[in-house]
């Protein structure tokens, strides 16, 4: 059990850790955001909400500069003044913003902020464990090495969830008679709106997938419905 104990403290530390964050950002989601007010994203929406049978899909103002959608663990969904500045600047369109909102409703429907934090409390543990073995082992570079390892797979679990939330709103929007064009234009014009991202750094250690293979996995599964007829939900 004492072997143990460290591991149980780490998985302990790490559940604290997520409950703090996460008040943390409501506490300024709360204080920076309020109700978005655009009548062509409305318009919109409502689709998505005919297409998911609710009456209604909320969607909130985040006001920072940075150009971003968000899905909060409570379950509302944000988009940044940045990006509203860019959708009045002409720089996006009213579908391509809804596809953003889409993207943060497959987040929540399929349960992403609860899963990581499951997914980091289990990394936590794991690093701490890594350290431990790696550090007899490798003396000096052992923790450095646990947290190369733990971080290369807390980008792939990321990376995972981005597929997955981009296959819910390429079948949302195409049930709600958008269709899945704006959704690959914007993650085209992504790079370019918010400066280049991740531009340089290998492709396992991004949190996002890279824009391409994000594009080409969304048009494969619109050739499938093309071929069947079939929009099913993830």
């Amino acid at each position: 059990m004492l072997k143990l104990t460290p591991l149980l403290l780490a998985l302990a530390y790490a559940l604290i850790a997520w409950r703090f964050s996460s008040w943390r950002l409501k506490a300024e989601l709360d204080r920076r955001s309020r109700p978005l007010e655009e009548p062509g994203l409305e318009r919109l929406t409502a689709r998505l909400a005919k297409a998911l049978d609710l009456p209604h899909i909320p969607v909130h103002l985040y006001d920072i500069p940075a150009i971003n959608g968000l899905a909060a663990p409570d379950g509302r969904i944000f988009l940044t003044r940045g990006f509203l500045d860019a959708y009045h600047a002409g720089r996006v369109t009213a579908e391509e913003l809804t596809s953003v909102i889409a993207h943060e409703l497959g987040h929540v429907a399929l349960g992403h902020s609860r899963r990581r934090m499951i997914d980091f409390s289990g990394q936590n543990a794991l690093r701490m464990g890594l350290s431990m073995v790696l550090g007899r082992l490798l003396p000096g570079i052992g923790a450095y090495l646990a947290n190369a390892l733990t971080s290369l797979l807390a980008a792939r679990l990321s990376r995972r969830d981005e597929y997955e939330a981009d296959a819910y709103a390429a079948a949302l929007l195409t049930k709600a008679g958008i269709g899945t064009a704006p959704q690959m234009r914007l993650l085209q014009k992504l790079e370019t709106l918010t400066g280049g991202g991740g531009r340089g750094t290998p492709a396992w250690l991004l949190s996002h997938p890279r824009t391409s293979e994000r594009v080409a996995a969304i048009a494969r599964l619109d050739t499938g419905w093309q071929g069947t007829g079939q929009k099913d939900m993830p």
